[in-house]
């Protein structure tokens, strides 16, 4: 079977397994992304995030990550949802609405590395990432054509928007390759200006990790500090701001995928019912969610932060 008629299979495949889309680039070292981002880490931006400074080379060169690795293959998959939090309830990240991406996602991926075994008759050397490995996802993805950077630092689709979860194969074949699209952020500063902590630079593109909400209410373990209080907006798990005020995310559209429906009675969850959360409830709500990363002592540590302001 020729590259052409394997990509053209692969795409279908990862279409057939609920992904928006899937785009290829060549696997090689990314020496202008490598400099970048070990400029953001000499700045400190990563915070006490210290696994972001661990294997600096395999982040830069996915053939260090997979022997023999021709082929990076990302793929996005929408997680916009149909319904809201109720009003006035302490926010969730959309994101963590439903099951845990990272194992919904990983299941996936592997349906689709099987299928490249099957269609070439023999095995194949790649691994499947979902934001759980040394990969620059978001570059690979800029390379491929999947999207921009945007200048919250996210990617970015005309058709989609941002809210969607990006994955990608590693993979030692060859497939036909795409290219990258143009920047479409313009003179449009919306999510700089809408950011309460200040983590995004004033001219976008850099994030400040370590000021971000969703590094205080997610990575963060130490004691929240006193200077942001008043400043969380309501978020006690991640945040949305810099997508909810972006242009392109009016073209999101709700997700069909079972698996990132929210918990049942999530969404109606009040203020006072967060507040009076218990560890069992906790156990129960949060058992297959990303949310279970902060653990129950971790999510009420924000709650408190959020009354105190």
């Amino acid at each position: 079977m020729d590259k052409y008629e394997l990509t053209a299979k692969l795409r279908a495949a990862a279409l057939a397994e609920g992904f928006d889309n899937l785009r290829i680039a060549q696997a090689r070292e990314l020496t202008e992304e490598g400099r970048r981002l070990e400029a953001w880490l000499n700045k400190g931006y990563q915070g006490k995030m210290q696994y972001l400074e661990n294997h600096f080379e395999k982040r830069i060169d996915p053939r260090k990550l997979v022997d023999g690795a021709k082929s990076v293959v990302s793929l996005s998959f929408n997680y916009f949802p149909e319904e809201q939090q109720v009003e006035g309830a302490p926010k969730l990240a959309k994101y963590a609405y439903g099951e845990d991406y990272h194992y919904v996602l990983k299941a996936k991926l592997r349906h689709l590395l099987a299928l490249l075994e099957t269609e070439l008759g023999r095995p194949i050397n790649g691994r499947a990432f979902v934001d759980s490995a040394p990969v620059l996802e978001r570059d690979w993805a800029k390379h491929s054509g999947l999207g921009w950077i945007g200048k919250n630092t996210l990617l970015i689709s005309k058709q989609r928007g941002s809210f969607f979860f990006l994955a990608e194969l590693i993979i030692d074949v060859d497939l036909v390759y795409d290219g990258p699209i143009k920047d479409y952020c313009g003179r449009c500063r919306r999510c700089i200006d809408a950011c309460p902590t200040q983590a995004i630079s004033e001219k976008g593109y850099i994030m400040d990790g370590s000021k971000c909400i969703s590094y205080f209410t997610i990575e963060l373990r130490d004691e929240l500090p006193a200077e942001y209080k008043g400043q969380f907006a309501d978020w006690m798990f991640g945040c949305d701001i810099c997508q909810d005020v972006c242009p392109w995310n009016r073209f999101s559209r709700p997700h069909q995928e079972e698996a990132f429906r929210p918990k049942e009675n999530l969404l109606e969850m009040r203020r006072e019912d967060w507040m009076e959360l218990t560890e069992e409830v906790f156990r129960k709500v949060f058992k297959k969610s990303a949310v279970k990363r902060t653990k129950y002592k971790g999510l009420m540590r924000n709650l408190a932060f959020l009354e105190e302001a």
